[in-house]
């Protein structure tokens, strides 16, 4: 390819250094990424590779759809739940079901402990290790990071002892040579920069994080039976409240309602006692490190989520509002209409598939067509089990490419924030605002890597604090006599109609979600799924629009190619799912591909 300009404006130089890293560590799926390098080794191109396929959209033709939501929750484990909750709402949008208050306040519940959970363990166990050098801590001083600790935060887990303990066990831990989630990592490389009292408070937070994530999710168990994969419903929520019974089998009582209680406070308490201070406190010794921009401040997309009022998803009721922003216009923030053919649609020019008689045309989800078609591209090396080389000017990815009125757009937390921001929302405004006064840096800091980690954890302190508001404000309902937790109406196949579509949205962790359906005869037509990470990582488009992946590597300097932790750190910034985004199964069966474990 050389050196081309893409559409959407980003210089694409496929020559020099080619640096593969296949598979990308600590996310969910397989991907993928290739780089060329310039002589000072900075990043000139980009190729993302979704190597995992599901199957799901195939598996649903033909099923009842009231069904589909225990299907599609199965796409991922990880964030888990926000499938199942878009599905339903799709059902629920194509048979015109309305839902109970409850049913509202319990889904924003699951989904905001969901938001809260899943934040903490990206930024800790999925993200920390790209800023964090866990065996610079092995160096630390204890009391010296007991300091450092008691200077941001008042959490009570902060003596020189407890440090030190915490040391000792890493040090145990690092003989043994069972370093196990620590193996392999580029422990050493210089684009480290905090100092090891540092890294100890990160790694003594890290299993923290680890111990207490697991309490978060209890809110789906109470409401939802278990986690992951907790049981939702068409119309509503599967679980009954009675309040004063404290022995009613299944029912939700006032015994698991103070334990949702006191889960909140819980979660408030660590998240702002030790997430916020730990990414302030890293983020203030990073900050000159202002790659990963990408789409970030350009183009950005969100749905919204958390509807305040049942049934109504207008961004009036809309807690974070939904919206699109081009060419970073942050002045103008464009509605979004799912509906619309014209708004969004998939291209399959750069994935393996086709599309019946023009593969360079878009799709809308309801038209949306899996056919799988692998073929590796004249410049590639290797073969479909084993690839050398890619060829990004042929088919080079399992993902489809969603593009919004034809541009290629970045979604997530930073996408969300940066939208509520700019439709004047005042308690993201005041989120960020303060935390960029307190690192002295401007609005466009948020367009970056460490942007991107930034809003996720503002978002985090922003859902702990909402589960308050809205249990509260369910408890109160509930108070005024009203448990009412399903509709059944509607729910019969007779009273539907004999042809009909839906769609319904939401916010998943990683991003802007919906799920696309067509009924007929009672049975499932058509089901389509676009996720966050197939917008985020997905492959170039026929009008040579490079992806939200692809665009934030571009311009990022390797302090060591050997080493190349920038790339993980501004990929792992999008927190990928690619189990979620890849989706590819045979009609008939036949065999694509052969897996071997070794």
């Amino acid at each position: 390819m050389a050196k081309t300009v893409s559409a959407n404006g980003f210089d694409l130089d496929d020559s020099g250094q080619r640096v593969v890293v296949d598979p990308i560590c600590r996310i969910e799926g397989h991907l993928r990424i290739e780089v060329n390098l310039d002589e000072a080794n900075t990043i000139r191109n980009a190729v993302s590779t979704g190597n995992m396929w599901r199957g799901l959209e195939v598996i649903l033709k033909g099923r009842d759809p009231r069904d589909a939501w225990a299907f599609t929750e199965r796409i991922c484990g990880v964030c888990t739940g926000v499938h199942a909750l878009v599905s339903c709402r799709a059902v629920e949008d194509a048979l015109g079901i309305p839902i109970p208050a409850n049913a509202n306040s319990i889904r924003n519940l699951m989904m905001l402990a969901q938001y809260t959970q899943d934040h903490l363990v990206h930024f800790y166990h999925l993200h920390a290790l790209d800023w964090v050098d866990v065996t610079s801590a092995l160096q630390a001083n204890p009391r010296q990071t007991s300091a450092l600790m008691q200077s941001i935060s008042n959490w009570p887990k902060s003596s020189p002892g407890y440090f030190s303990d915490v040391q000792n066990k890493l040090k145990r831990f690092v003989e043994s040579g069972q370093l196990g989630p620590f193996a392999n990592a580029y422990w050493g490389s210089p684009a480290y920069k905090l100092p090891p009292e540092a890294n100890l408070m990160a790694v003594a937070h890290y299993l923290e994080a680890l111990d207490f994530q697991k309490e978060i999710v209890k809110i789906h168990t109470i409401f939802g039976g278990r986690n992951p994969h907790p049981n939702w419903l068409v119309g509503g929520m599967p679980c009954s409240i009675n309040v004063n019974d404290t022995g009613a089998v299944g029912a939700v009582n006032m015994v698991w309602l103070n334990q949702v209680s006191d889960i909140i406070n819980q979660a408030i308490a660590f998240v702002d006692q030790v997430y916020i201070p730990d990414l302030k406190a890293i983020a203030a010794i990073y900050k000159g490190w202002g790659y990963g921009a990408g789409l970030a401040g350009k183009n950005m997309l969100a749905y919204g989520e958390f509807p305040a009022y049942a049934n109504d998803f207008s961004n009036d009721s809309l807690m974070l509002p939904g919206g699109a922003i081009i060419n970073g216009d942050l002045s103008t923030v464009y509605d979004v209409d799912v509906r619309n053919p014209e708004e969004i649609q998939e291209f399959v020019t750069h994935s393996w598939y086709d599309y019946p008689g023009n593969s360079d045309g878009g799709l809308h989800p309801w038209d949306g067509v899996t056919e799988p078609r692998f073929e590796l591209g004249p410049n590639a090396k290797g073969t479909r089990t084993n690839i050398e080389a890619l060829d990004e000017g042929a088919k080079y990815s399992w993902l489809k490419a969603p593009r919004w009125r034809g541009n290629a757009m970045e979604v997530g937390p930073l996408s969300r924030f940066v939208i509520a921001y700019a439709r004047g929302r005042e308690d993201v405004k005041e989120l960020v605002d303060s935390t960029l006064r307190d690192l002295d840096l401007p609005l466009t800091a948020l367009f970056s890597t460490l942007g991107r980690t930034a809003a996720r954890g503002l978002e985090c302190t922003w859902s702990a604090h909402k589960m308050r508001e809205v249990f509260d404000s369910m408890m109160a309902n509930i108070k005024a006599g009203d448990t009412a937790t399903a509709n059944m109406e509607k729910w019969e196949p007779e009273t539907w109609s004999v042809d009909t579509k839906g769609v319904g949205i939401g916010e998943a962790p990683r991003g802007a979600l919906g799920h696309w359906i067509h009924i007929k005869d009672t049975k499932l037509e058509n089901y389509q799924a676009i996720v966050p990470t197939t917008w985020n990582a997905s492959p170039r488009d026929p009008a040579g629009n490079i992806g939200a992946y692809e665009a934030a590597l571009l311009g990022t300097p390797l302090a060591n190619a050997e080493q190349p932790l920038e790339i993980l750190r501004t990929i792992h910034s999008f927190d990928p799912c690619l189990a979620c985004a890849s989706h590819v199964m045979s009609p008939d069966g036949q065999e694509l591909a052969v897996v071997k474990l070794r």
